[in-house]
């Protein structure tokens, strides 16, 4: 019988069922955390970069004076994405008689990009809800097979000794250790990404309203001065 009660050894002696349980709850906590560390880091260093460049362009008058401070930007840049929206339907629309209908689209196209760029953000906080949700009853499934088999041990020796039935009762139940080893963080990690990404997208939303207030101010000015001749006529 086993005698040796560290993990390790419990590990050790448990089913074939009972490890691979195990194992497989090891290793999505192993996921879970490089998870963490990985997009831990790439969203601290967006919003760092998003704040940064909304202070650059809070200064602006217009839109072609943000699309030259937004080309100092990396690629990867949001605020520059998102100014280059604006332009390019502002070129597509060229022509176009209907100032509000250009308004009009440039927020959906904006809104689009909005939603993009936080799916993006929140890729990967799928995987933590499903181990958050899933790995406890996994290890329950483990510690239920292990206890089932200490029952079938006791059948057979024919005994009711606790030292001879506690040792497979608790390697059953380290599954269930493990899998809330596993849930727990994948939980609290995931509900840490949620609030992170509802800010990030709180902040992406206020640089495409700062984008689409210059559209709408270049719109209306070009439309001013397109008029301004023609009264002048009329006055004189």
């Amino acid at each position: 019988m086993q005698t040796d009660l560290s993990v390790w050894g419990m590990y050790q002696h448990a089913d074939i069922v009972v490890k691979a349980v195990m194992i497989g709850l090891l290793l999505a906590s192993v996921v879970t955390w490089a998870i963490f560390f990985a997009k831990s880091t790439r969203l601290v260093g967006a919003k760092r970069r998003l704040r940064q460049e909304q202070a650059a362009l809070a200064g602006v008058a217009s839109l072609n004076e943000a699309r030259e401070i937004a080309s100092g930007f990396s690629d990867a840049s949001q605020s520059r994405q998102l100014v280059a929206e604006a332009l390019d339907e502002r070129t597509l629309s060229a022509g176009a008689d209907d100032p509000d209908g250009i308004k009009e689209r440039t927020g959906f196209r904006l809104e689009r990009r909005v939603a993009a760029m936080a799916r993006a953000a929140g890729s990967g906080n799928g995987f933590l809800a499903t181990i958050g949700s899933v790995a406890p009853f996994i290890g329950l499934f483990g510690t239920v097979w292990g206890i089932m088999n200490s029952f079938i041990g006791i059948a057979k020796t024919q005994t009711t000794n606790l030292a001879v039935v506690a040792p497979g009762i608790a390697e059953a139940l380290l599954a269930t250790a493990i899998g809330l080893v596993a849930a727990i963080p994948a939980v609290v990690i995931y509900n840490l990404f949620a609030r992170m990404i509802a800010g990030y997208k709180a902040s992406l939303s206020d640089t495409a309203a700062q984008v689409l207030l210059l559209q709408s101010r270049d719109l209306d000015l070009g439309q001013r001065d397109a008029t301004r001749p023609a009264q002048k006529l009329r006055v004189g």
